[in-house]
């Protein structure tokens, strides 16, 4: 795979962003239990094309592979946080991580973020996920609050890590 190509997602891509969607799914950051079919359609009402970036990267026969996807969302309907949008998912190709795509995708984000009037950017990430939180405090996140123990996943309590970074120079 060559370099990624990041792009706004379009409905046609419901297919397979919930493929790459279920293939990903990890209790490493994941709240819900793992999804069995049938399946929800990965695109709804809460859950917009508009909100969604999707990563692309060239196919052995040059074809447009989808390789990952953020979605960048207002984290409530109300007018006094306007200003403020969440990363409410970030998912990479088992095969494509490690090449940057993960860091393009949050520098995309950020940009179109900021293309909406945003002023902060925040995220919550699962305490026991080194990884993550190691790629958001390169790319200048900084942890805000933590809630001790929020979620009990696979037999112990994990710590909810809400981290953002400010869009204003």
């Amino acid at each position: 795979m060559s370099e990624s190509r990041i792009r706004p997602a379009v409905h046609s891509d419901a297919a397979v962003l919930a493929e790459l969607d279920h293939r990903t799914w990890s209790p490493l950051h994941a709240v819900t239990p793992k999804p069995q079919p049938p399946y929800d359609p990965f695109f709804d009402a809460r859950h917009r094309p508009e909100e969604y970036l999707v990563a692309e990267a060239d196919g052995p026969g040059g074809e447009d592979l989808v390789v990952g996807y953020i979605r960048v969302a207002r984290p409530t309907s109300l007018a006094s946080n306007a200003h403020v949008r969440q990363i409410q998912g970030l998912v990479v190709h088992p095969e494509a991580r490690g090449r940057g795509i993960a860091r393009a995708l949050l520098r995309a984000a950020a940009l179109h973020a900021c293309n909406q009037g945003a002023r902060r950017l925040t995220l919550r990430v699962l305490g026991h996920n080194a990884p993550a939180r190691a790629l958001y405090e390169a790319e200048g996140y900084v942890v805000e609050g933590v809630l001790p123990g929020e979620f009990h996943l696979d037999g112990r309590y994990v710590d909810d890590v809400f981290m953002a970074i400010s869009l204003t120079p």
